[in-house]
């Protein structure tokens, strides 16, 4: 088996049921629906946070977000954290990034300013341009965390070179909460794989890997006009989001209030402000699936395809309206942490197989360095289910459970601890020192609406998962440092 290259494309906020090869019928994204057929196809893949950082942490280390210290955006990581890309750069692998890392604080704003504060870069000392980096191993590095204008993003000043329009965002007249988004030449998401495809083109020489890492689908909603219009002429038609009356009303108290504090108020919006935010959202994931085919068919231009594994999935979801709640936060709903998950490799891994099993980002690291034959690295927590890939073992047996934390990830928003165990057939996310907490009947309530933690029905299956919890917890502890002696 030769040495593979690794296409490791990661959207942003994108959850699993946004793509057609998951049962969308309202979105338009062939050219990954048909990587899917060339690949397998993760139904159960999970973040292990809800948040940017803490989960991208997690899965370019192999560790749990509270052992590698990133449990929170806007933290530093460790320099001491090993990531993949480096270990894999120490193998020889020539790697490369565009788009977002976010592995260290981006955003160094003051306190109070409001979303227009990239716009005021170089009236006050607060932000620091580019993300600062550890040893990460990788070698080209066209950086740009969001598209909003930084003047030392890569996308600002390739935007410059082409001589595109400025950078803005208009609200659109007709719905407040979605905005106008640049053109598709002019896109963030098009920068991210033009890079890619020059870095493709440029290195045949040895085994690369490319990270791409664009910021959309996260909010705030804004495809290319040309992409939301095909929702706009049926908008009537598309589903609202899944909300059952009062249903906050049994949930931890949080979840109510910040359903009346965040800038995407479901009590304000109608039925067709929902259906825009929605109908935004999918146009820019077709827009992501196009240019993911642009991407892919350069893979294939130039000779490099058949020993080339591409990896499609996101860093976590989006509610997106569930549960009466927009963005992210505190929050451990599938739409908030279950993600899509494609990997493909010809000749090597299966095609158009569907793995029903669980499995969890961070699972990604120790698979990689699997799948090249380099020794996983002693620190790392996950699980490598390369042998469930690539056909040694049963690829619908991986994990019986999935485990998520949120220790005050969001410091802006009132601390709050939860922890999180899920099986196929339920979920139980613990409050800390908070009641009530959540448990789910996933067979009988796929959509999370109805909370089960003070039903007395359900008192045994609460046990259980406590208890699974607790060894998920427990399984946090870090293995690091080594052990060199007897005592």
């Amino acid at each position: 088996m030769s040495t593979p290259n690794i296409l490791w494309i990661c959207t942003d906020s994108q959850r699993w049921d946004s793509l057609g090869c998951y049962g969308n019928e309202y979105v338009t994204t062939p050219h990954i629906d048909a990587l899917a057929k060339r690949g397998v196809v993760f139904e159960n893949a999970f973040s292990q946070n809800p948040l940017c950082t803490p989960s991208r942490g997690c899965f370019l280390t192999g560790r749990y977000p509270v052992t590698n210290g990133l449990t929170k955006n806007g933290q530093n990581i460790n320099p001491q954290e090993k990531l993949v890309t480096k270990l894999l750069a120490d193998k020889g692998y020539h790697c490369g990034l565009s788009g977002k890392l976010h592995i260290n604080a981006c955003d160094h704003r003051l306190k109070g300013y409001g979303p227009e504060w990239w716009r005021k870069i170089g009236e006050v000392d607060f932000f620091i341009g580019e993300e600062p980096r550890i040893d990460d191993g990788y070698t080209e590095f066209h950086w740009d965390h969001s598209p909003n204008g930084d003047p030392s993003s890569s996308y600002t000043k390739w935007l410059k070179e082409k001589g595109g329009p400025e950078i803005q965002y208009p609200p659109r007249k007709d719905c407040p909460w979605v905005q106008h988004g640049m053109a598709d030449e002019y896109h963030q998401t098009t920068f991210c794989v033009e890079k890619a495809i020059d870095f493709i083109q440029e290195h045949t020489d040895k085994p690369w890997l490319f990270s791409l890492n664009c910021f959309a689908p996260h909010y705030p909603f804004n495809p290319p006009d040309t992409y939301l219009q095909p929702y706009l002429d049926r908008l009537d038609s598309l589903p609202l989001p899944t909300f059952v009356e009062n249903e906050l009303e049994t949930k931890p108290a949080f979840q109510k209030m910040f359903q009346e504090q965040t800038k995407y108020k479901a009590s304000e919006m109608g039925e067709q402000d929902h259906r825009m935010v929605r109908a935004a959202y999918w146009a820019m994931c077709d827009h992501i699936d196009a240019q993911v085919g642009r991407l892919l068919q350069a893979l294939e231009d130039s000779g490099q395809q058949e020993n080339t594994m591409v990896i499609f999935t996101s860093d976590h979801g989006e509610l997106l309206g569930d549960h009466g709640l927009y963005i992210k936060g505190p929050f451990l709903y599938d739409a908030s942490i279950r993600v899509p998950l494609i990997i493909s490799w010809p000749g090597i891994i299966p095609e158009g197989e569907r793995s029903t099993s669980m499995v969890e980002l961070g699972d990604l690291a120790p698979t990689l360095l699997d799948a090249v034959q380099a020794p996983v690295y002693q620190g790392m927590q996950a699980q490598s289910f390369w042998p469930h890939l690539s056909g040694k073992k049963n690829l619908h047996n991986i994990r019986e459970d999935v485990y998520c934390e949120y220790y005050n990830s969001n410091p802006d928003d009132p601390e709050q601890h939860c922890t999180m165990v899920r099986t196929k057939t339920h979920k139980l996310i613990a409050f800390h020192g908070q009641e009530p907490s959540e448990l789910y009947d996933l067979e009988q309530d796929p959509a999370e609406s109805y909370n089960r933690w003070n039903d007395p029905v359900y008192a045994a299956v609460q046990a259980d998962l406590y208890r699974r919890l607790c060894d998920r917890m427990a399984q946090t502890a870090d293995p690091l440092p080594e052990r060199i002696g007897l005592y």
